[in-house]
């Protein structure tokens, strides 16, 4: 195959006077190509690591969707391998990896790449150290690495190269292509030794393929041969000349080619093809080009694609694109719109969404499977996005002032809330307005509503918020960053949103907010009575303290009917903490004369704390009477705990009625006959009471425990059910 450090522009010269034909898709490009499956055979000399990059609209997505498919099995077999230049087709070898960036996190990118590879690891260095054991070495192409990210602003394609592909790179067993912005193409190149990574910048004149461009011209000029008012489209030597002049004057963008051809089909009368004029060198001349053909102000049609050059997403519902320019523009923009969808046409693609289960897009206990979630809750309808980002580039580069744009949109987004109920706000507004008020420099000013903290989309939410300084964040957006991969592991819908961040705002000290929740409309499964940041609980019980100046406390409990304390007890609830833990008592010693179980030799202290509010009671631990196994089996609930989640069931059906899932692990759990369930892990302690009304049996089928049954409690102290 060559040294494919001696390639260059030639060699497109030298493959079309062979006689070989070009990609079918690519149409082109051979000395990159070349490139490419010389790095994919490993060839002597060639690097290890290569850094795709180019200016947006030069072709990089397309090139590497046409050598992948020729590296994979079935789309080799759909090929005209044989005919083609045998120093551009790679060996045969399995299909490389490819985790698709697009709207990703770093994070997210890596659990991608963990999973292709069936490994156990989490973290890049672990991921890389497991990678580079392998005894075989592995294969990962990168596409579009510019398109990271849920948030534009946020600037993730900087921490995927920092945070994924920096550490891929160095790491001698694997072998990397990746495509990625220009500013970004150096700082991932300068990581490795000299000789193991190169730059292919399609920019560069090492690796001009203007053939290749007049091929593309060509091809994209025939799909209007059955217009007559086309004849440089129907005669081929007609056409040729004006593909030669339209790739002349794009300077190697296939995107401003591609434009200029759209605009040319969208409106031929008066075009001269003759006239150099006519034809585009830049994107942005291409914009303006077809305004004036089409006798149009070209700030106008800029205006009118503002809102679509902010989008964030997937792109823009229809209904808020006029809200949105008349604000970016500051005038009425409804007569432009109404008048300007063929001006505006070559510029767009419409999106078709998939709908998503649930009101919220997961089920109703909110373990609706997978690592990821992201993207707005757009289901089912129609969006509009510009064709390219570098479209987007163009007209953001061209306003007066982006931050103030970017400001006027958000508080349009911000007015099209009905009455501030972000329950019945467009999905595109509460899950991108934190993206759009971050790039207008607003989004600490935000980040106080608890009720766009459960709808907003968790992905998306958690990536704008990172991209502030720490310092700017106030305590409820600090509270949601830490809630925040919880919220998007789970996938929860916003009800169970709303449930963990309730949680979340009181273990932080923030009540008031936790209490907004609850004036939302959401059905949440509880409302939590008290936290505390405790380390080191290993169990805990939910029981009563029998009035102090009672006598024979033990007998009076006996005495009840229903085998529960007298109205008159304190409910509380008992932790076992390490001893030395200021305010605690040694553990009683289990005599006979108290309902605690044996501790088993185990050595610790006990806590007694207030079950229904804030605060410790300063009481005797002997003291301290659980409820009887006959009031456990009258309560309206149980509950089945694992390492990191407990589910609260109906005795009476069976039906989970509430789920909670920890980011840290439960080290106990106990439920109090009237519904208070109460949780250790390893960031402290919290009760909650249960508010969801138990599902009443079926009459006719008698209730089967078809759970784990009543258990003692382990430790002396945790009660499971």
């Amino acid at each position: 195959m060559g040294d494919e450090g001696a390639m260059s522009a030639s060699d497109e010269r030298c493959a079309g006077a062979a006689g070989y034909a070009p990609h079918p898709y690519i149409g082109g490009r051979t000395a990159v190509l070349r490139a490419l499956a010389a790095w994919r055979m490993r060839w002597p000399g060639a690097p290890r690591v290569i850094v795709l990059t180019g200016s947006p609209g030069s072709g990089r997505s397309r090139l590497l969707t046409g050598f992948l498919m020729m590296c994979d099995p079935d789309g080799r077999r759909q090929l005209p391998l044989d005919h083609m230049d045998p120093a551009t087709v790679p060996p045969d070898l399995p299909a490389p990896a490819v985790p698709d960036p697009r709207g990703r996190t770093a994070a997210q990118l890596l659990r991608l790449l963990a999973d292709h590879f069936r490994l156990n690891a989490a973290r890049a260095e672990d991921i890389c150290t497991e990678l580079a054991a392998r005894e075989e070495p592995v294969t990962i192409v990168v596409p579009d690495v510019d398109r990271a990210g849920p948030v534009r602003a946020a600037d993730e394609p900087a921490r995927v190269v920092r945070e994924v592909l920096t550490p891929l790179a160095t790491t001698g067993g694997v072998q990397l292509l990746a495509d990625v912005p220009r500013a970004l193409a150096a700082e991932l190149a300068r990581a490795l030794p000299p000789g193991q990574a190169r730059i292919i910048d399609l920019d560069d004149p090492e690796w001009a393929d203007h053939a290749g461009l007049v091929r593309h011209a060509e091809t994209a000029l025939a799909l209007g041969a059955g217009v007559p008012e086309l004849p440089f489209a129907t005669d081929p030597s007609a056409r040729r000349t004006l593909a030669e002049a339209m790739a002349q004057r794009a300077g190697g963008s296939r995107l401003t080619l591609q434009l200029a051809v759209q605009s040319l089909f969208m409106r031929p009368e008066g075009f001269d093809p003759a006239d150099p004029a006519m034809l585009p060198c830049s994107v942005g001349e291409a914009l303006d080009l077809h305004a004036r053909r089409l006798g149009a102000d070209p700030l106008t049609l800029r205006l009118l694609l503002a809102p679509l050059a902010f989008a964030e997403g997937e792109g823009l519902p229809v209904g808020l694109w006029g809200p949105l320019a008349d604000a970016v523009a500051g005038r009425d923009m409804s007569g432009d719109l109404a008048d300007g969808m063929l001006l505006a046409a070559p510029f767009l693609q419409p999106v078709a969404t998939a709908g998503r289960g649930g009101a919220d897009g997961g089920e109703p206990d909110g373990t609706k499977g997978g690592e990821e979630a992201g993207g707005a809750a757009d289901g089912g309808r129609t969006l509009l996005r510009l064709l390219h980002p570098g479209i987007a580039e163009e007209i953001r580069a061209g306003l007066p002032d982006v931050r103030d744009a970017q400001t006027r949109i958000a508080m349009a987004l911000l007015e099209a809330v009905p009455e501030q109920d972000w329950s019945r706000a467009d999905p595109y507004v509460r899950d991108h307005l934190a993206a759009h008020t971050l790039d207008a420099g607003l989004l600490p000013q935000l980040l106080t509503d608890p009720g766009l903290f459960a709808h907003a989309d968790p992905v998306a939410m958690r990536a704008a918020i990172e991209a502030v300084p720490l310092e700017q964040l106030g305590a409820p957006a600090r509270t949601y960053l830490r809630i925040a991969p919880l919220l998007i592991r789970t996938q929860a819908p916003a009800a169970v949103r709303a449930a963990f961040l309730e949680s979340a705002f009181v273990e932080d000290g923030l009540a008031p907010y936790a209490q907004a929740l609850h004036g939302l409309g959401f059905a949440l499964p509880w409302r939590t009575l008290w936290s505390v940041p405790l380390t080191g609980v290993r169990a805990v019980t939910a029981g009563t303290l029998p009035p102090p100046d009672a006598e024979g406390a033990a007998a009076e409990a006996a005495a009840a009917p229903d085998g529960m304390i007298a109205a008159a007890s304190h409910p509380v609830a008992a932790l076992f903490v390490p001893e030395g833990t200021p305010g605690s008592h040694p553990v009683p010693d289990p005599d006979g004369t108290t309902t605690m179980a044996d501790m088993d030799g185990a050595t610790g202290a006990l806590l007694v704390h207030d079950l229904l509010r804030p605060g410790y009671v300063d009481a005797d631990p002997a003291r301290l009477r659980r409820p009887s196994e006959e009031a456990r089996a009258a309560a309206p609930f149980g509950f089945s705990r694992g390492a990191d989640s407990l589910r609260i069931w109906a005795r009476a059906s069976r039906e989970v009625v509430a789920t909670l899932l920890s980011d840290t692990p439960i080290t106990g759990a106990d439920l109090s006959p009237d519904g208070v369930l109460v949780v250790a892990t390893g960031r402290g302690v919290t009760a909650r009471q249960i508010l969801a009304a138990p599902p009443a049996a079926a009459p006719t089928v008698p209730a089967q425990r078809t759970g784990p049954p009543d258990s003692a409690a382990s430790d002396g102290l945790e009660g499971d059910h």
